[in-house]
């Protein structure tokens, strides 16, 4: 029996919005890809728009909510769109209920998506503590989204 490797990356695009073109180029990743009707967004991580990192994590989470409410618009969706997010946090996880379910209800409304949220180590840039990546849906599968 003959097994055929299905290349999904060949069916499906980087989502790349100007503001991330740097990045892009820099750690060869795409910010968002979106394949077989889901729009899938890389870990957002919190910094501003001029690339600071705030002192605070809740104002952390927020920037990466933003980016990632980018990397949406690029796509033509909003965060309605979002089937499932996963939050990574430096330190003890049961630490952040007291401040990301507000940021986080900020941009998300119900019907919620799945959310996890996982204790890390550390993240990528020292002094940042939060980083988030997300699902979407798309057009084609089922967005109900009316933008373009």
């Amino acid at each position: 029996m003959t097994v055929q490797r299905i290349d999904q990356r060949a069916s499906g695009h980087s989502v790349l919005p100007e503001s991330m073109i740097e990045d892009y180029q820099e750690f060869h990743f795409s910010p968002g890809f979106e394949a077989g009707g889901l729009l899938f967004i890389s870990g957002q991580i919190g910094v501003d728009a001029s690339g600071g990192v705030p002192d605070q994590p809740a104002e952390q989470a927020r920037c990466a909510f933003e980016r990632i409410g980018t990397i949406l618009a690029e796509a033509g969706l909003g965060f309605e769109d979002i089937a499932s997010i996963t939050s990574h946090h430096v330190g003890e996880v049961t630490e952040i209920f007291g401040w990301f379910p507000e940021v986080k209800d900020s941009f998300l409304a119900p019907p919620y998506p799945a959310w996890t949220a996982l204790g890390v180590s550390g993240l990528a840039i020292p002094g940042i503590v939060v980083e988030i990546s997300a699902i979407a849906k798309t057009r084609a599968n089922g967005s109900t989204n009316e933008t373009s």
